[in-house]
């Protein structure tokens, strides 16, 4: 439904409501402060309005009055606004958020399904669990399962993330970094690698260690450690300022490592 054909309509719309609920005394200026628009917008619009019938200016102290095509318009266009607005309405009562997982099993249309993540990943199980959701359609094991009618609480710790700083460039880069300590605690396992910095990029290929993200480093940090993953962050010099900054505004926890042989 297309109730406005541009935004000018929608103005002189508003204005001409604004005349009609508060004539005679109204000012431009009034008409401008509660709509949001400038003085000169205003005038321009009555200007308009005038010309094509729908108000004319007022006698003695009434600035404005609204002719009889004018009310009809405003009569018209809200009578269209309504419509619409219930249109929506409705659509909303009826709409329900969808939300993928995997499935682990086969799924059925109407299934209960209990959720619970895993390395960072939501699944859906026949099996009893703290959130669960109703199965939309029916899909296979392994699919991508589209879920409605969520609730509960998934059980999920954040997960820790280890920052090794390295140097930058000036400072020697890749080569003044302790490789003993850095593998010794690499080797402590973690689900996810990122990197931040070329020095971290040399530091990683020379130690053959996969990475997991390169780019947007403090932000995909979050996400994972949000989902219970564990982090380790190659990042260089001040850079790790920046990931710093975003884990303690989300209130993860972290350990800085310096492995900058001295």
């Amino acid at each position: 439904m297309k109730i406005f054909k541009n935004k000018g309509e929608l103005t002189r719309f508003q204005i001409l409501s604004e005349i009609a609920r508060n004539q005679p005394h109204l000012r431009q200026k009034d008409i401008a402060g509660k709509l949001g628009i400038t003085i000169q917008a205003v005038s321009e619009n009555i200007k308009s309005l005038v010309e094509n019938g729908y108000m004319e200016s007022g006698a003695g102290r009434s600035r404005y009055k609204i002719t009889k095509k004018g009310i009809e318009r405003i009569k018209k266009e809200a009578l269209s606004l309504r419509n619409y607005s219930d249109e929506v309405l409705e659509t909303m009562n009826t709409y329900k958020s969808v939300w993928p997982a995997i499935a682990q099993e086969d799924l059925e249309t109407g299934d209960e399904v209990g959720l619970f993540m895993n390395d960072g990943t939501l699944f859906a199980s026949k099996k009893t669990a703290t959130a669960h959701a109703e199965v939309l359609s029916d899909v296979h094991a392994g699919e991508d399962v589209a879920l409605i009618s969520l609730g509960g609480t998934i059980e999920l710790d954040p997960g820790n993330v280890v920052i090794l700083v390295l140097s930058t460039v000036k400072e020697g880069g890749s080569r003044t970094a302790d490789i003993d300590r850095v593998m010794e605690i690499y080797k402590k396992g973690f689900d996810r690698i990122g990197i931040m910095g070329t020095v971290s990029r040399a530091l990683v290929d020379k130690l053959e260690i996969e990475v997991d993200f390169e780019f947007a480093t403090p932000q995909s940090t979050v996400a994972a450690a949000k989902r219970g993953l564990n982090i380790l962050v190659f990042a260089v010099g001040k850079m790790k300022n920046s990931i710093i900054r975003r884990l303690e505004e989300e209130g993860i926890h972290y350990t800085l490592e310096d492995v900058r042989k001295v």
